[in-house]
């Protein structure tokens, strides 16, 4: 009995070291199996080692740190930079917004002193300009800005736009009194106003009181060396009326001859004589 039960003692363990005998067999498969991957990938690792140093060798990466640095000096001084011109941009476009914003009170201060000192009329106190701001989505990405302009009036508190809502002589006269602002403001250093046919849908006060803010701005300017006020007009009554005042001695006449050739005369304000023809 004692032998049958130590044979079979026997056979069990048998049994157990065959089962663990063929897993550790199975183990061994694998592992050889990963280490003739791993051998292959080696190799090809090996093969990747020996070709990016040829190719660091060669001469489009030799020196690499050199130009790297040189490179990274060119980034970083250009991204100063940048940061310097925007804060120099933003500068500049605070000072310009604020001499734009200087000129256009000193324009529409001009203005209305011009328009009420030659409007007879009642229904407008005064006009001004108007500049409107827009910003778009695109030209908000850059920063530009877009001005609109309008002219408009005032009676009392309440500005009206000037389009569609005034008569032609208001129109004339709006158009000559903002461009002797602009002159006045932007024009100093030039000296020369050009004015043609200024009366024109002008009724005879407004004429009047055009002609005498004429004569104003010419005392206003007669210290200016280079100023030069030239009026083209039809209008003898206005002519007389700027020859009223005490800056004007004389003016050109143009005219034709019996042969329909143009001829220049300069004549007297005061008596309105030819004092002698132009060539």
């Amino acid at each position: 009995m004692c032998v049958c039960a130590c044979v079979c003692v026997l056979v069990g363990n048998l049994r157990v070291v065959l089962r663990e005998r063929v897993k550790l067999e199975d183990q061994q498969r694998e592992l050889t199996q990963e280490r003739t991957r791993h051998e292959g990938r080696q190799f090809g690792l090996e093969d990747e080692v020996k070709r990016l140093r040829r190719e660091l060798a060669s001469d489009m990466f030799r020196d690499a740190d050199e130009k790297y640095r040189s490179h990274l000096i060119q980034v970083k001084t250009t991204e100063l930079a940048n940061s310097d011109l925007d804060r120099y941009y933003k500068a500049l476009d605070k000072a310009i917004m604020k001499y734009h914003g200087m000129k256009m009170e000193e324009i529409n201060r001009i203005i209305k002193d011009l328009w009420m000192k030659t409007y007879r009329g009642n229904d407008i106190d005064t006009i001004q300009i108007v500049s409107d701001v827009e910003e778009d989505a695109e030209k908000k990405s850059t920063g530009r800005r877009t001005y609109n302009y309008r002219v408009v009036m005032r009676k009392g508190e309440t500005p009206l736009d000037m389009r569609a809502r005034c008569s032609a002589g208001q129109k004339v006269l709006a158009c000559l009194i903002i461009r002797l602002a602009l002159a006045e403001t932007f024009c100093l250093t030039c000296g020369i106003l050009a004015l043609d046919e200024p009366t024109t849908n002008l009724d005879r006060d407004n004429i009047d009181s055009l002609a005498q803010a004429l004569a104003d701005i010419i005392k206003d300017r007669q210290r200016q060396r280079n100023f030069q006020l030239v009026i083209i007009t039809h209008d003898e009554e206005f002519v007389e009326m700027l020859g009223r005042s005490d800056y004007v001695d004389y003016y050109y006449r143009v005219c034709k001859d019996d042969n329909q050739c143009s001829k220049v005369y300069r004549m007297s304000i005061m008596d309105g004589e030819q004092e002698e023809e132009e060539r």
